[in-house]
């Protein structure tokens, strides 16, 4: 690594995406004072609480329960304090007996339950996260970014590193890409994971600005010229739930292409993926287009989405998969509803009562 400078301020969460190798454990190992740097110098106040790669921090032969004890006592609490709270990393892992049994026999959802549990039930004011929810179930994720949401309160610094890039825009307040040991972006998750996508798509490490300010990256084969929300009533940028809407892409190419795969994403508010589809995926198949060709696809659906703000990302791209020309958030659209419901997709649910007769006695 040369030349990272970053700083964390409390109660933020900043999230730390980029390709294997390009530093990012490495970076929390010398935060977390497992690595000493080279040069330069890393300053933290406060207990650091680190979940690092699979298998760190435990010892293998001991029970869960004494690996508990003994992390306590590394963070520097005593057998009592770990103790008082020993009740709510139990409840937390819901391991169950294995908790009595060798570290050495469990898997690796059960190893990653019992560290977590422990690494944020011993007061830390920093708390270091290594891929630690690509393991586990649903159910368990759900629980962790909970309690993240009750740390970040609690005015607890977290450092984040995770390749599921929508649980970044979805957690963090601030992100950073790392390339091969340098900072090469910083800024909202949103436009950070952006970029990084742009990267790991496209031909190009230095994506440039798209119609609406997203990222925008491809070969260039096609252009997109243009991408509209339509309803009956005409071009929108505002929707009804349940409404019949159609998106609009038009473009040309620009060279000789063996074909075009168009395809629509659309994202909430702070990015993270709702819906996305592509001509392949609906089995339509352009063929090959010729240089100067212009074409026009679109996509029709209902509305399903509940109220809220929500931006559009629209693309081509080679059967193969390359891009040809990627926007993203190339459109801001609203969905009105008069119905208040809860997350991103009105499932129109319908209830029902049925009166069961009064309480004998």
């Amino acid at each position: 690594m040369r030349d990272v400078s970053l700083s964390v301020s409390r109660g933020e969460v900043l999230g730390v995406v980029g390709p294997n190798g390009s530093g990012k454990s490495t970076l929390l190992q010398i935060v977390s004072g497992i690595l000493q740097p080279t040069r330069g110098r890393v300053l933290t106040e406060g207990r650091i609480a680190a979940l690092l790669e699979l298998g760190a921090g435990f010892n293998p032969e001991f029970s869960g329960r004494e690996n508990v004890f003994i992390n306590g006592e590394i963070l520097g609490m005593s057998r009592d304090q770990v103790a008082k709270v020993f009740d709510r990393i139990a409840e937390f892992a819901d391991i169950g007996e294995f908790l009595e049994r060798p570290v050495k026999e469990y898997s690796s959802g059960m190893y990653v339950r019992l560290a977590f549990a422990t690494a944020i039930h011993v007061d830390p004011e920093i708390l270091i996260v290594d891929e630690a929810l690509s393991v586990g179930d649903a159910i368990f994720a759900n629980r962790c970014i909970q309690k993240f949401e009750q740390l970040k309160e609690r005015g607890v610094s977290i450092l984040f590193v995770s390749h599921d890039l929508g649980l970044v825009k979805r957690l963090c307040d601030r992100a950073v890409l790392l390339l091969r040991g340098r900072v090469v972006a910083e800024g909202s998750p949103n436009d950070v994971v952006n970029r990084y996508a742009a990267m790991v798509k496209g031909t190009s490490e230095q994506p440039e600005i798209g119609v609406a300010g997203g990222a925008r990256h491809g070969d260039r084969s096609t252009e997109i010229k243009s991408c509209v929300l339509e309803t009956t009533h005409g071009e929108t940028r505002t929707l009804q739930t349940d409404e019949l809407v159609t998106i609009r892409i038009s473009g040309q190419c620009l060279k000789d292409v063996d074909g075009v795969v168009a395809g629509i994403l659309i994202r909430n508010r702070i990015g993270v993926d709702v819906f996305g589809t592509n001509t392949q995926v609906e089995r339509i198949d352009s063929g090959p287009l010729l240089t100067g060709e212009t074409f026009e696809f679109a996509f029709t659906f209902d509305c399903s989405l509940a109220r809220g703000e929500y931006t559009l990302t629209v693309a081509t791209q080679h059967p193969d998969g390359r891009s040809q020309d990627w926007h993203d958030d190339a459109l801001l659209f609203q969905v009105a509803s008069e119905r208040a419901i809860a997350g991103v997709a009105d499932l129109r649910a319908r209830a029902s009562m049925i009166r069961t007769g009064r309480r004998k006695g």
